[in-house]
């Protein structure tokens, strides 16, 4: 009974994400948007440029694509900034390969990536497992990250509340029986009747215990933008512990704080925060655009 239940509201959580992103705004493929890929570290990575400015990496959540996760996004912040959204490994269109499936990869790929595109560094973005590959990113070619916002992300798996971690290994491919996700997978995907082995090896990044290292996390030189729902599946505890590795705790008007930023959206999970595009892309333009306070 229990496992039913839970696999009845994990399919009504993502089948309502996707519903209400199929819905929105689709101009982004109407205007002039260069498609390639990129033959990187074993992939042949997809991704869109849209836009001009400054880059910014978006990075989508697990199962997700480029069209379940941005579209939107990619509209509104491609009116200022060159958006670069890709498809990480076994994703979308970007084939899987045989190699781990891990945020040291992922991380590695996104480098490789700026690389190709012979951009010395860019502004990451990332949603879910996204995030964890943004501030992964963030740890090991500190050179190619100016800022990071994680979107409901952790860095350690202990990050995320008892619910989330025990409805993880209940995760198969009959979870997803007739979803948008598991449409758009057999759509896009160069795989296309691979969608159960893609969905075990992609829920195999939070099957084992994983740790980016707190000391490493405070290391980091680029600026970090948190954004959470109140009830989003990650520990209140663990997110003060990224803020204040990153941002410490201060009164700012008594001496300056620091560039990194925190906001925890009130009524809101893990699956309405890409709902609430409105209030976040002002919060996240003014975070990119913001100088370094003098100390």
């Amino acid at each position: 009974m229990l496992n039913n239940t839970i696999s009845i509201l994990f399919k009504s959580s993502i089948f309502s994400i996707l519903a209400i992103l199929a819905c929105q705004s689709t101009s982004a493929q109407e205007t002039k948007v260069k498609v390639a890929y990129a033959s990187i570290n074993g992939l042949k990575m997809y991704y869109e440029i849209h836009g001009t400015g400054d880059p910014v990496v978006l990075l989508h959540g697990s199962f997700m694509t480029i069209t379940n996760n941005w579209t939107g996004w990619i509209d509104e912040l491609s009116k200022t900034r060159k958006v670069i959204a890709v498809e990480m490994q076994g994703h979308g269109r970007t084939a899987d390969s045989k190699r781990d499936f891990s945020y040291e990869n992922l991380a590695d790929d996104v480098a490789a990536l700026l690389d190709h595109l012979e951009m010395p560094s860019a502004d990451l973005i990332g949603y879910s497992m996204g995030a964890g590959v943004a501030m992964q990113c963030a740890i090991r070619h500190p050179e190619k990250v100016r800022k990071v916002v994680s979107i409901s992300g952790a860095f350690r798996l202990d990050g995320l509340v008892k619910e989330a971690l025990d409805v993880f290994p209940r995760i198969s491919a009959e979870t997803f029986k007739g979803s948008p996700i598991e449409t758009e997978y057999k759509k896009l995907s160069p795989t296309p009747n691979e969608f159960p082995n893609f969905v075990k090896r992609v829920i195999s990044i939070d099957l084992k215990p994983y740790d980016f290292g707190a000391d490493k996390l405070k290391a980091t030189k680029a600026p970090m933008f948190f954004i959470h729902g109140d009830a989003d599946g990650v520990r209140l505890e663990h997110i003060s512990e990224m803020f204040r590795l990153k941002g410490d705790e201060i009164h700012g008007d008594l001496r300056p704080r620091s560039a990194s930023r925190l906001a925890i959206l009130p009524n809101t999970t893990h699956v309405t925060l890409m709902e609430r595009m409105a209030v976040i892309v002002p919060m996240v333009n003014d975070f990119l655009d913001a100088k370094p306070q003098k100390q």
